[in-house]
């Protein structure tokens, strides 16, 4: 694969990437650069994180790069998850890795590597610790606080003490893992940012690249992000067919209007990247059926009417619940 190959399904993956050069010379200078991932396990998983991530990381390691993923369990307990029992926070992690095996993430060759965060820091706490304490000396507290949004919270609410050493943490976390490419979701892309600063604190010329994937909007209408609280905004990853049919005829879908648009959302990164094409099957005096072999003919035929969202949704539903089956 050329390297402008590489750098194409690489960058494709982001809906931001900061900085382009500096990942061209990085696949240039690195045959093998390594990419981190985390997430916290702190209950069910949503298709954002099952499919979209799943198809992300072969991606990734289809061009060369070594994907860690971080198993954020102390994160989940320093958030409060499941009411801060690291037992059951370790459940749900060895269930999200089963998913993503079951989804097909490729995972043999040791091309990824799942690094649970207690285990990790504990055996290298010499390394990690005077990491977090430098990171948390660096900087001031409302620098911080404003990192907040990393762990669902706004900086408003009340925060506890442990949720403001989070993002030190985190921020340490990058050179832990020694990743070159920083591979997370918009929402996390200030404690990023701020691992980018520190390299300027202590004169390292080499950056962490921030590659920040999209995030899907809930199904309802005016929800920006997927909310655990309200189940109907999510299609999760053990949802029964009915579940599914059920979500998505609800869902938010204004005709002719592609933008924030959920349903179009799940078409573009969850149906095309896995199947290639979209098929909708129509009574004849609709249009009958009609298979769209990009996004973007799909997107104009919506736009101009042709497809009505009555058409889309049943074949919408049907082809997540192919995936999920």
């Amino acid at each position: 694969m050329s390297l402008e190959e590489r750098f194409a399904i690489i960058r494709s993956i982001g809906e931001e990437c900061i900085q382009e050069d500096e990942l061209m010379r990085l696949l240039q200078n690195k045959p093998q650069p390594i990419c981190y991932d985390g997430f916290e396990p702190s209950g069910r998983m949503h298709i954002a994180q099952g499919v979209m991530k799943a198809i992300s990381v072969n991606k990734l390691t289809s061009a060369g790069c070594k994907v860690k993923i971080w198993i954020a369990d102390w994160f989940a307990q320093l958030n409060n998850k499941m009411g801060g029992d690291l037992k059951k926070i370790q459940v749900i992690g060895q269930y999200l890795i089963e998913i993503w095996k079951a989804v097909g993430m490729n995972v043999e060759g040791g091309q990824v590597e799942f690094l649970w965060s207690s285990e990790e820091i504990n055996s290298r706490a010499h390394e990690y610790w005077p990491l977090v304490m430098d990171i948390a000396r660096r900087n001031k507290l409302p620098r911080i606080v404003r990192c907040c949004q990393i762990m669902g919270r706004t900086e408003q609410d009340e925060l506890s003490a442990a949720q403001i050493f989070y993002p030190c943490m985190q921020c340490a976390d990058v050179f832990f893992l020694k990743a070159d490419i920083c591979q997370l979701g918009m929402d996390q892309r200030k404690v990023n940012v701020l691992a980018r600063e520190y390299c300027d604190d202590i004169k390292r010329k080499n950056k962490p690249i921030i590659l920040s994937h999209h995030m899907l909007p809930g199904l309802q209408e005016g929800q920006e992000k997927m909310s655990k609280s309200d189940p109907s905004s999510a299609i999760y990853m053990e949802d029964e067919e009915a579940d599914v049919n059920v979500k998505i005829k609800k869902a938010f879908c204004p005709p002719k209007v592609v933008e924030k648009n959920p349903c179009m959302e799940y078409l573009k990164y969850i149906v095309f990247p896995w199947f290639n094409e979209f098929t909708v099957e129509r009574k004849p005096e609709n249009g009958g059926e009609k298979t769209f072999k990009s996004f973007k003919d799909l997107a104009d035929d919506y736009e101009s009417g042709e497809l009505h969202p009555g058409d889309l949704k049943p074949a919408l539903s049907k082809a997540i619940n192919k995936i999920l089956q």
